[in-house]
């Protein structure tokens, strides 16, 4: 047990209810939750968030952190959505122009990736209606016939909504039309924030979170699994955050195909709404991926999104609950258009250094969290050099 939470347990501590749940494997109520996103005790919030990573392992895999050897593949980034916070699918404002490639394109692209050894592609574009489901049904079938060993992570919840609506057929058929193409899971984009006054003031029209969570519900039924996630820096509140985790949370105890969260910030560069919000301290992604941790305590695995957290915040999250890090990733362009700094790929070899030098085993995996490799060990982090790596990070804005 470390420092924090044994002071923590006393019970003059305005956290000490919230530690003594965790540690009874109780529930964490919507209070509960809030109340640690006020609480100005970020180190007691982290250090209860890794015990419950901890516990959640297994004594087995409790220094376990995931990792992937993937690459992302955007088709077209047409969209006839105009999402106030998006630079990569609206060319007018971000000033990029439009694309659609062809399925040989397609595979060019992605065997780029295949020669480098990757063994899953994350696929999702834009809302184009040149790109209908039989254009997504000839990508995937090429991409299973020609790389057959890789698997296909693809379509959002709001690609399926708008191809379903596109060709006049229910969530269901889409899903089992593009499962039979090839489909192998579902990535979590497209979430954002569920609250509906947070959506009008970004001018989001797509997906609201009872179609989100439907969809994905019934990917569950087909035996898809997927992922889940929030974007924040979008004008939402810690209320709203923790709202939006509690309907995961419930759409997880209904259907159980969720994998992993990942908690997404807002890039501004391209994009109208730099005047209209708050953008995310350092101390807010941490806090967002402690509390996820937390409250979702169905969910199996939580995501340090190192493409957008940047490395060093990265390898501090993972003191804070998370025990994956996504994959190489080769090139992404979404992050990137709005200014994302990170670099557009890692070698396997820097990420599993970042993964042990933080004091964990880089855990290789692949889409469904099967492990491949398991990584040398290396020394845990002594609690004086986490407090000072987190003083650093918290000193300077998030890269």
């Amino acid at each position: 047990m470390s420092t924090h939470l044994e002071k923590a347990l006393s019970s003059s501590h305005p956290l000490s209810s919230i530690v003594q749940k965790v540690y009874d494997g109780k529930r964490l109520s919507r209070e509960d939750a809030i109340n640690l996103y006020y609480s100005d005790d970020l180190l007691t919030v982290g250090a209860l968030a890794e015990y419950a990573r901890k516990k959640k392992a297994g004594p087995d895999k409790e220094r376990y952190v995931y990792y992937n050897h993937n690459m992302h593949l955007n088709p077209t980034n047409f969209c006839v959505e105009t999402c106030k916070f998006c630079s990569y699918a609206n060319p007018g404002v971000s000033g990029n122009t439009s694309y659609t490639w062809t399925v040989d394109r397609v595979l060019e692209e992605a065997g780029k990736g295949v020669n480098l050894g990757i063994r899953e592609i994350h696929m999702v574009g834009g809302l184009n209606p040149a790109c209908d489901i039989n254009y997504y049904e000839e990508v995937m079938q090429a991409l299973k016939k020609n790389f057959p060993h890789v698997h296909l992570k693809a379509m959002t919840a709001v690609e399926i909504e708008y191809l379903a609506n596109l060709e006049g057929i229910s969530y269901r058929e889409c899903l089992e039309r593009l499962i039979a193409a090839g489909l192998g899971s579902m990535p979590g984009g497209g979430a954002e924030i569920f609250d509906d006054a947070v959506r009008e003031r970004m001018a989001v029209k797509k997906t609201p979170a009872p179609v989100w969570l439907e969809i994905h519900g019934e990917a569950h039924k087909l035996g898809i699994k997927s992922n889940a996630t929030m974007l924040t820096g979008i004008t939402e509140t810690p209320e709203n955050k923790v709202d939006h985790m509690i309907l995961l949370r419930e759409q997880q105890d209904r259907t159980g195909g969720f994998q992993c969260f990942i908690p997404l910030k807002c890039y501004y560069e391209g994009t109208t709404i730099k005047d209209e919000v708050k953008e995310p301290t350092s101390e807010d992604l941490l806090r967002d991926v402690a509390i996820s941790r937390l409250v979702l305590d169905n969910f199996d695995h939580i995501k340090a999104y190192w493409i957008q957290l940047g490395e060093r915040l990265a390898q501090l999250a993972l003191s804070f609950g998370a025990d994956d890090m996504d994959g190489t990733i080769l090139e992404e362009k979404i992050t990137h258009a709005a200014g994302a700094k990170t670099p557009l790929q890692l070698a396997k070899e820097k990420l599993e250094f970042f993964i042990s030098s933080a004091g964990y085993i880089p855990t290789e995996r692949d889409t469904v969290y099967n492990i491949i490799n398991v990584g040398q060990s290396a020394e845990r982090l002594e609690q004086k050099v986490l407090e000072e790596r987190l003083k650093e990070v918290l000193a300077v804005s998030c890269r």
